[in-house]
């Protein structure tokens, strides 16, 4: 998987990201819009995954659009993640939007690597998981969880339960007293993901920092 860092990669704070090609073409303005939000220093490392369905899954699900599953390859990501995240000085936090989004979350779940985690229009419909969500232990104390008001307002029958799922995700969270944010943007998934993404960074930088 291909690396790329914005920013300066000795910051006592290090953001790290999965993302395809959509991702990595917003990328900069997303550093920009991250930077102008927060008074930390940084540094942004993006992953690049090879395939979006399989590399960011953590197990496998028939298709629920088109016609690609997702397989379970978001252990072996999570390895590639560790190899980005091996100084003891330093705070990561893992971060993306859609399916990396959701992979973010269940990153949390597995290890106590991040300090947060910035889940951006997660694919919290992935079927399963807020279930797993309630019979696993959060390893982590700051999430930020963020919707489109029109994502759930769609006739795809899984991918429309994504409203009543992060509502599920995020009282579930509260009352597991983790530090947990729910914001709601303007409209459907395909807009201003950048812009989303760049806000859960903020948020879980600035909240980090404030409890120091």
């Amino acid at each position: 998987m291909q690396t790329a860092v914005y920013g300066d990669p000795s910051a006592a704070v290090q953001l790290i990201q999965p993302v395809d090609d959509h991702d990595l073409a917003l990328i900069e303005n997303e550093f920009a819009v991250i930077k102008a939000n927060t008074k930390t220093d940084f540094g942004l490392t993006t992953l690049k995954v090879g395939s979006w369905n399989t590399d960011l899954s953590p197990w496998e699900s028939p298709a629920v659009f088109g016609n690609e599953g997702f397989g379970a390859g978001a252990e072996r990501t999570l390895d590639e993640v560790r190899r980005l995240c091996t100084d003891p000085d330093k705070t990561y936090v893992i971060g993306g939007y859609s399916l990396a989004g959701l992979f973010a979350l269940w990153a949390v779940y597995q290890t106590d690597l991040f300090a947060g985690a910035a889940a951006a229009s997660p694919s919290v419909w992935f079927p399963g998981f807020t279930d797993y969500m309630k019979t696993h232990e959060i390893r982590c104390s700051r999430v930020y969880l963020s919707l489109g008001n029109k994502e759930e307002k769609t006739r795809n029958p899984v991918m429309s339960t994504v409203g009543s799922r992060i509502r599920e995700a995020y009282d579930w969270l509260k009352s597991q007293n983790v530090g947990c944010t729910l914001e709601w943007n303007a409209g459907n998934h395909f807009r201003d993901a950048d812009l989303r993404t760049a806000k859960g960074f903020a948020w879980v930088m600035n909240q980090a920092y404030e409890l120091q």
